[in-house]
């Protein structure tokens, strides 16, 4: 009987080793991108720990994924699609989300490595390189499509220590209609930051001010819009979510409510 325990417990000690020696799909890292040219559009790489990663397409700033910058580092979090096909020789992150980050560095200088027939995508990019046409916010992007009934309440996502871009545009713009739809009298805004656990083990914390400048940026831009006969109730966190490196993008965020 004592055998058999041992035994059980012998193998159950060894399932949890092969467990923690299995490699996460989770991939959180910072890194220069690299730029390889293509036939057709430009597609966007990034090393991390001697492997090359897929991270987007160069469309313009309205994509939902912001495509990085030469010259600067970009913060990559990130799923391995274990199931998809190498894109440009990386492996495919999906989901994926990137920030630039703003400040230049020297050392992410890599020219853009030249277009070969191996790396020629064999699809259409979601649209044309190009600036996009709409403004910084209530355009430049469609609205979803709208429901039978206007929501009471709506989250917007951020980059890692960033404000509202072209992408937030539809979804001001149903905050806007929703808003007035419902004929509300209050919009409360709260705004969030957050940190993020790199695969190495650090962990990234959003600068102090992040959570009250998007608040603040929402209902200015809300405002500015036409959306003037309301209260706004605007509040902010200023301790920055704990970070678990599974889904940290979804701490920086805004929330709105009408009439809540």
């Amino acid at each position: 009987m004592k055998g058999i325990r041992a035994a059980w417990l012998l193998a159950a000690l060894s399932a949890a080793s092969l467990a923690a020696e299995e490699p996460t799909a989770r991939r959180n890292f910072v890194a220069c991108p690299i730029v390889r040219d293509t036939a057709s559009v430009p597609c966007w790489l990034a090393e991390y720990q001697g492997e090359l990663y897929f991270l987007t397409l160069q469309t313009d700033v309205s994509s939902p994924v912001t495509p990085p910058w030469l010259g600067h580092r970009v913060l990559v979090e990130g799923t391995a699609a274990p199931n998809r096909p190498r894109i440009c020789g990386g492996i495919v992150l999906e989901p994926v989300v990137l920030s630039v980050l703003p400040e230049l560095d020297a050392a992410c200088n890599t020219a853009v490595l030249p277009a070969e027939d191996r790396y020629n995508l064999t699809f259409e990019p979601p649209r044309p390189p190009g600036p996009s046409a709409g403004r910084l916010a209530f355009a430049g992007a469609a609205a979803p499509p709208r429901p039978a009934e206007p929501p009471p309440a709506f989250t917007l996502r951020y980059d890692f220590d960033g404000l509202i871009v072209f992408r937030h545009a539809g979804e001001l713009t149903s905050i806007l209609d929703s808003a007035k739809a419902r004929n509300a009298r209050v919009v409360a805004i709260t705004g969030n930051r957050g940190g993020v656990l790199l695969s190495d083990g650090t962990t990234l914390v959003e600068k102090p001010t992040m959570a009250r400048r998007r608040a603040e940026q929402v209902a200015e831009l809300l405002r500015g819009a036409g959306l003037t006969n309301v209260e706004y109730r605007v509040r902010w966190h200023d301790e920055a979510g704990a970070a678990d490196g599974d889904d940290d993008a979804a701490l920086r965020l805004v929330t709105v409510e009408l009439d809540p």
